[in-house]
């Protein structure tokens, strides 16, 4: 099992995550295959996905570590106790949940609390976050981003929510480690459609705006 420090490595070499939230547990197998064919290979799976479990399981047992797993949508100590059993290797929640850093801990897990405000994000970083998500990262945009690290430039951000590959560079330009994309990157309509060379598309597109942006 990677350290932590190994994982926080790999997610920042990567500077994006793929947030996988959908109604079906049907094809997300696939859906994980074609992102990393498209170049992405930090992928979590939200807890609100009927079968998330199984399919970190089955996610796990196909590609190993060419896939580093993550859990999304963790709200309790337990839930995430039960993503880690499932092959999670870091956790990520909407909320600044203290019994959940203490469990990823106590692992050696990576785990990135869910915050918006300064307070919250202070108070996620003196908690021991290793990375801070901000969520929703529409309201604020890049601009807030560059605003939050401006007193506070110690804490690692992944913006999430309203992150797009047309906009996914200006959050990492404007200082954040990594951003979180989920619909953006993958869509219900074209995973009901099998359309899953739509997914390595925007994949591929996604890692390039990101190399150039840390270049």
């Amino acid at each position: 099992m990677p350290s932590r420090d190994q994982v926080m490595a790999r997610i920042e070499a990567a500077g994006a995550v793929a947030v996988i939230r959908l109604h079906d547990e049907t094809g997300l197998v696939k859906v994980a295959e074609a992102l990393l064919s498209g170049g992405l290979d930090c992928i979590e799976f939200t807890m609100t996905t009927p079968g998330a479990l199984q399919v970190m399981e089955q996610v796990t047992q196909q590609f190993g570590d060419r896939i580093l797993l993550g859990a999304g949508t963790v709200l309790d100590a337990e839930m995430a106790d039960a993503a880690l059993l499932a092959g999670a290797r870091f956790v990520v929640g909407p909320n600044l949940s203290i019994p959940v850093i203490e469990l990823c801990h106590r692992r050696g897990v990576v785990v990135v609390p869910g915050t918006f405000t300064p307070t919250e994000i202070y108070a996620a970083w003196r908690a021991g976050a290793d990375m801070i998500k901000v969520f929703p990262a529409y309201i604020g945009g890049p601009r807030y981003i560059r605003a939050i690290l401006a007193p506070l430039p110690q804490v690692k951000l992944m913006p999430t929510g309203g992150v797009t590959l047309q906009n996914a560079a200006d959050f990492v330009r404007a200082g954040a480690v990594a951003v979180g994309l989920g619909s953006a990157l993958v869509d219900e309509a074209a995973v009901q459609e099998g359309r899953f060379e739509v997914l390595t598309e925007r994949s591929a597109q996604l890692v390039a705006a990101i190399r150039r942006a840390l270049a």
